[in-house]
């Protein structure tokens, strides 16, 4: 069996959990963490997931993060003087862009029930242009049923760091690791 296989039974564990409709936001995000190397077998195996959160009694939808920077640059009537000076793309990835995304990811959010698990993927396309502790933290309040994060990245205790490369952050989310005690 292979990592993210074993990461599909260790979400559908914790999916498959009663759900409490009290919970804050932040209770309601999973972040499933694997090897940044993976990605693509991640990817490969995304039914894996659908189909564990539909065996627990739950709603699946997937939103890709991957094209969101892409699809957002190519709108912006100052992208050509973007490519001349780089430089002037920062102000409006601080504003634009993060708006942009936080947008995307709260529609989806508010367009489930509170019985639908929205798994986010592709957030390392997001990596450099936005923190993505921020955007979920711009979100939680939209969270009604589950938000599953997919995370090319490392736990350490509470702390998260995406692809490896940013220092980490805290974070109070439940998190969905290979390390957890395994029972197939």
């Amino acid at each position: 069996m292979s990592q993210i296989e074993k990461l599909a039974r260790v979400y559908e564990r914790h999916v498959g959990v009663a759900w409490q409709r009290t919970m804050a936001g932040a209770q309601r995000v999973m972040l499933a963490v694997y090897p940044k190397e993976k990605e693509r077998l991640l990817r490969a195996r995304l039914s894996e997931f659908d189909e564990a959160t539909r065996r627990t009694g739950h709603e699946w939808t997937l939103i890709d993060a991957t094209p969101w920077f892409a699809e957002w640059m190519g709108a912006d009537e100052y992208r050509d003087s973007y490519f001349q000076a780089p430089e002037l793309l920062g102000m409006n990835l601080e504003g634009g862009f993060r708006e942009s995304a936080e947008d995307r990811l709260r529609r989806a959010l508010e367009a489930a029930d509170d019985e639908t698990v929205v798994a986010l993927l592709g957030i390392a396309s997001l990596y450099g242009f936005l923190r993505v502790s921020e955007l979920i933290r711009a979100v939680e309040p939209s969270v009604r049923g589950r938000l599953l994060v997919f995370f090319p990245g490392t736990k350490n205790e509470n702390n998260y760091r995406l692809l490896d490369a940013r220092d980490g952050w805290n974070y109070l989310a439940q998190p969905i690791t290979l390390h957890e005690a395994w029972v197939p």
